[in-house]
């Protein structure tokens, strides 16, 4: 593959980083790209004591985001990279793979509501997971035994309305597969990279054609 942008997009809970590893075994090397890494070690670097502290992290991590991407583009690395992704972040993606000629593919992953929210719950309460996620305030080696006590964990009610306000579901830049993962033992990943690897080489042809025509 050359050149190519894969994003994962669709909502929390749908098994973004199980396929972005599938991927990655199956088509080659990619770079990951993920914006919850830079924002886990933002927080590591400057702490924060309230949510507005945080939200100036967050602004500091896309900067990066892009920044890196940027430099990825540059030099024609091909990209990889899970988030819920809306319309903040189309434009910007969008600027960069029309500079660099990138080819885009979003995988947008969606699944029932409520099994989504057990399965954030569970991902949230998750001893590996960084604590930065789920607390208002934060700094480099805060230890909390027990989870179900922090002062962030996001209730049913906000759950849904960030799935049903944001766009999650309907995020889409150049060639869209989607796929529903309600139950993970449904969903053909083997079709899905066999589709991929098709529109690859269907893309690359037409692209040499242009190529030798211009």
């Amino acid at each position: 593959m050359d050149k190519v942008l894969i994003l994962l997009a669709g909502l929390p809970g749908t098994g973004k980083t199980y396929l972005s590893n599938i991927i990655k075994k199956e088509l080659g090397t990619f770079y990951m790209l993920s914006q919850d890494e830079l924002k886990e070690h933002y927080c590591e670097v400057y702490g924060y004591n309230n949510l507005e502290e945080k939200k100036e992290i967050e602004k500091i991590t896309w900067q990066k985001y892009y920044e890196i991407m940027d430099q990825l583009m540059q030099i024609g690395s091909n990209v990889m990279s899970d988030y819920p992704f809306s319309q903040k972040q189309k434009p910007k993606i969008k600027q960069l793979v029309e500079r660099y000629s990138y080819n885009v593919i979003t995988i947008r992953l969606i699944a029932d509501l409520d099994l989504l929210f057990k399965r954030q719950k569970k991902r949230d309460l998750d001893p590996e997971r960084h604590l930065s996620h789920i607390v208002t305030s934060y700094k480099k080696g805060d230890y909390l035994a027990d989870r179900s006590k922090a002062d962030n964990l996001l209730t049913y009610e906000e759950f849904i309305k960030r799935c049903t306000t944001r766009g999650y579901n309907t995020f889409e830049l150049g060639k869209l597969y989607e796929l529903d993962v309600t139950d993970y033992s449904k969903v053909n990943y083997s079709k899905l990279l066999e589709d991929i690897m098709l529109w690859n080489e269907n893309n690359s042809i037409k692209n040499s054609f242009l190529k030798a025509r211009y």
